[in-house]
């Protein structure tokens, strides 16, 4: 199959290559509901060596500078209370932490959370957080940026590879919120 974006050499509908998931991302492909069908959420293979944005895109395709978005876990404080969430944002942005974020959890304040408490909670690797397999229960706050894109690059739970997801199918997310202005310059 060849990739909806990107240039790829291994790109397999997701539901048909799960062992290659952590596990919250298989059962959230293997359960997926929505209007997309789960066989449009497509992995592809990638070399964790050629993570850094600038190399990633040299190797993987140009196109992809403008499609591909960060999921971060930050952590919003109110009276004694934390509420975990994840924001996704196009990867040529910010996500407005004391901003958006902490307006949108109704906390005082907002950051983002620790390696350890991100994957810890997630069951994901450092790098590789998705919105895909999230605990239930958690907002996932999307800029409405990614929603509007047919396809976006996110990670896959792990370092080695990506999912490429129709903007549409991350915006029906369970806990999904789409929000203007979520990323920023």
């Amino acid at each position: 199959m060849r990739a909806p974006i990107g240039d790829f050499e291994t790109a397999v509908p997701a539901p048909d290559c799960l062992d290659e998931l952590t596990a919250p991302v298989a059962d959230a492909v293997r359960h997926w509901r929505g209007s997309v069908p789960a066989d449009r959420i497509v992995w592809v293979d990638t070399d964790p060596r050629w993570a850094d944005t600038a190399v990633f895109v040299e190797h993987y395709g140009r196109d992809l500078l403008e499609r591909s978005a960060n999921c971060v876990v930050v952590a919003g404080r109110r009276g004694g209370e934390t509420t975990l969430a994840a924001c996704l944002v196009l990867s040529t942005t910010r996500v407005d932490v004391n901003g958006v974020v902490r307006r949108q959890l109704g906390a005082r304040k907002a950051s983002f959370a620790s390696t350890d408490t991100a994957t810890g909670e997630t069951g994901m690797e450092y790098g590789g957080i998705t919105p895909v397999g999230l605990p239930a229960g958690w907002p996932v706050l999307i800029d409405a940026a990614v929603a509007d894109l047919p396809y976006v690059l996110v990670g896959s739970g792990r370092r080695r590879g990506k999912l490429l997801v129709p903007g549409k199918a991350l915006a029906e997310l369970p806990g999904a919120v789409v929000l203007e202005g979520l990323g920023t310059a």
